[in-house]
């Protein structure tokens, strides 16, 4: 398991939101984004190879990028934000990092997990 990860959950269902792409990316010192990995929520909406194996986590302010527009479009639903960009700072390298995302069609709310 990566040592970033996510766990995407639709609010609105009230279950996992399964099947929403995300990116991960780092940011340079002249502030343009690298992308590191990506990954896809699995059924219980859970993104856990966001880092790819044998990468290097390190100190630094990192970007994960949600599909949501895309998300919705297979659920038939509209809704308002076609992207949620949440942007956190790595300061600990032996730490994990556990980005949850909770998701309805007209908002979103994040938090740093366990």
């Amino acid at each position: 398991m990566s040592r970033i990860t996510s766990h995407v959950l639709d609010t609105s269902l009230g279950r996992p939101a399964a099947g929403v792409s995300v990116t991960l990316s780092a940011q340079g010192k002249d502030g343009s984004w690298k992308e590191l990995g990506r990954g896809v929520t699995d059924a219980d909406g859970r993104a856990k190879d966001l880092l790819p194996e044998g990468s290097e986590l390190t100190v630094g302010t990192y970007r994960l990028t949600f599909d949501t527009a895309a998300y919705f479009r297979a659920c038939q639903t509209d809704a308002f934000f076609p992207g949620v960009e949440v942007v956190f700072l790595v300061g600990d390298v032996k730490q994990r990092y556990h980005i949850p995302l909770l998701l309805s069609p007209f908002g979103y709310s994040t938090y740093r997990g366990s």
